[in-house]
């Protein structure tokens, strides 16, 4: 069993440590709290764990209340602690601050087993939850940078892609194909993994509106589906079929131009002249070629669809095709 100790794991366990050493260090009653909110706000992303601080902090701060209201106001029993709970825990879900409900019911029974409420135990409950609070974020303002894994999910893609087209080029040249398709099935894992670590890479930059690759993961995800749609469309050509000739030419070319330095308005245009050259073709002659054209005709409009789909990135993100 291979062992391995990842960037969470090491922020949360040196976190924990600073957080109850700096509470110790203030001589706080139940310092170790501190730690425990360390823990409790380390999340995956800094978006989640601001989202989660935040939650967790106004839940304390709502629990204090609470307490001094209910303990002051009715005794320092354990029926306190069920009424207080009763109507506490319904305000914190409907405020949406759910996150904060385990952490603001320590709070909540510290004052409890002070058996009082006032202004220094206060003062000490906000400061175990601002160091707590305060060293998780802190600690989760750095996060790995991503950019290696995406672009290697994307030349992946990339590569999957020229297969795809290319394979599509050779059935539609010989009618037969040896290809097991594999492509298609580890592409569309690899564009699940790969807006997954996008939408990560994009929660951990809250100052920074970079989406880039998500959206692009996201046009390769609909041009998938196209290619999806496209297998039964190519099984029904007669390879024999002259215009059916030019389309694996075509395809072969665009497999070609899954690429750098390659936008998809060339192929597009070209796409133009071939629907009309197609349209001055003579009228079919029976049904087996009536049935062939609209094939390719319905052929023609998906690669359309393909190629259009790039045009939904920002000018000059990633200009391929």
């Amino acid at each position: 069993m291979k062992f391995k100790i990842g960037y969470r794991t090491l922020k949360t366990a040196i976190g924990t440590g600073v957080a109850i050493t700096i509470a110790q260090l203030f001589s706080l009653d139940n310092y170790v709290s501190a730690g425990i909110l360390t823990i409790l706000c380390i999340k995956p992303t800094t978006k989640r764990s601001f989202h989660s601080s935040w939650q967790r902090f106004l839940a304390c701060l709502l629990g204090i209340v609470f307490s001094a209201a209910f303990f002051e106001g009715i005794g320092y029993t354990p029926l306190s602690i069920s009424l207080l709970l009763l109507f506490f825990i319904p305000v914190v879900v409907g405020i949406k601050a759910t996150e904060g409900v385990i952490t603001s019911s320590v709070i909540i029974l510290h004052i409890y087993n002070f058996g009082t409420v006032s202004w220094s135990i206060v003062f000490n409950e906000v400061a175990i939850i601002v160091i707590g609070i305060g060293v998780a974020l802190l600690f989760n303002l750095y996060m790995p940078n991503l950019e290696k894994d995406l672009l290697k999910y994307r030349v992946q893609i990339e590569e999957k892609f020229s297969v795809i087209l290319m394979e599509y080029a050779v059935y539609l040249r010989r009618g037969e194909s040896s290809w097991d398709g594999k492509e298609m099935l580890e592409v569309g894992d690899a564009l699940q993994q790969a807006k997954s670590i996008a939408l990560k890479d994009i929660e951990n930059h809250m100052l920074r509106d970079d989406d880039k690759y998500y959206k692009y993961f996201k046009m390769r995800e609909k041009q998938f589906f196209i290619l999806e749609r496209l297998l039964p469309i190519i099984s029904s050509l007669d390879q024999t079929y002259i215009q059916g000739q030019k389309m694996a030419e075509f395809m072969e070319r665009l497999s070609d131009a899954v690429k750098p330095q390659n936008t998809a308005r060339v192929f597009l245009n070209e796409l133009d002249e071939m629907r009309e050259e197609f349209r001055n073709s003579p009228l079919p002659s029976d049904r087996s070629e009536f049935e062939t054209r609209s094939a390719l005709h319905h052929f023609l409009n998906e690669i359309e669809q393909y190629l259009l789909l790039k045009r939904y990135l920002k000018p000059g993100a990633f200009q391929k095709v």
